[in-house]
C-alpha cells in the first residue's frame, strides 16, 4: 500500500486518507453526493449502479488461540455476505466473526456503514474477494455516509494491494430459509414451499 498508516483513528481519518491516497495517486475515480445512507442495497439505489459493484466492507474478528486474535478488512461484493469460515482457515484462526463497532471505528477512521475498502492501519489485514474485482469500477461509501467514489477496479488493485481470496459466499435472499438437510449439509428453501 503507498498511503502512510492512520496516525489518527478519529472516525474522520480514514475520510482523509483515502482522498489523500486517491490525489495524490490521480486515480480514476468520481465522488457521488447522497442522502446519508450504510446500507449496501440502499446506497448502491442512491449511487445508481448493481449492488454487485458495491464493496461491502465488514471488519471481522479472528480468534486464533485463548488470548490471540488478528482483525481482517473482508470486502466482498455488495450481493453477497462474508464467509467467516472461510476468514477462520485463512489466518489459521479457530473461529471469526463480526468485530465490536468500537474495534472497526478504531482500525478504519470511519463510522459504521461508512467503512473504506482499504487499510491504513498496521493492525488491520486487507482480503478481497475477487467476485468484486470482475467489473470496471466498484462502488464505496467515502468513509462517510452522505458520500461515496466510483474507483476504477485496476486502480483499486494497484493502491489498495489487497490479499485476493474467496472470503464470500451467496446471500440467501429474504423470502427463503436456511436448513439442515439430512445429509447434514446447508442448503435453503423458499418460503412459498
Amino acid at each position: 500500500m503507498t498511503a502512510a498508516l492512520l496516525e489518527s483513528t478519529s472516525v474522520e481519518s480514514g475520510h482523509r486518507a483515502l482522498f489523500d491516497l486517491l490525489t495524490g495517486a490521480a486515480a480514476d475515480h468520481r465522488l457521488i453526493d447522497h442522502p446519508p445512507e450504510g446500507r449496501t442495497d440502499l446506497a448502491s439505489a442512491l449511487r445508481g449502479h448493481h449492488v454487485r459493484q458495491a464493496a461491502k466492507c465488514i471488519v471481522v474478528r479472528v480468534k486464533l488461540d485463548g488470548k490471540t486474535v488478528r482483525y481482517a478488512l473482508t470486502v466482498v461484493a455488495g450481493d453477497r455476505r462474508v464467509d467467516f469460515d472461510a476468514v477462520a482457515r485463512l489466518f489459521g484462526g479457530r473461529r471469526a466473526g463480526f468485530a465490536d463497532g468500537p474495534t472497526a471505528e478504531r482500525l478504519t477512521g470511519c463510522v459504521s456503514g461508512s467503512i473504506i475498502p482499504f487499510s491504513f492501519h498496521r493492525d488491520l489485514f486487507l482480503v478481497v474477494d475477487p467476485e468484486l474485482l470482475a467489473h470496471e469500477e466498484i462502488y464505496f461509501n467515502a468513509g462517510r455516509l452522505d458520500q461515496s467514489v466510483a474507483l476504477a477496479t485496476v486502480d483499486y488493485l494497484e493502491l489498495a494491494a489487497p490479499l485476493v481470496e474467496e472470503v464470500a459466499v451467496r446471500q440467501i435472499p429474504s423470502g427463503e430459509r436456511e436448513f439442515d438437510s439430512p445429509a447434514g449439509s446447508r442448503s435453503h428453501l423458499a418460503d412459498q414451499c
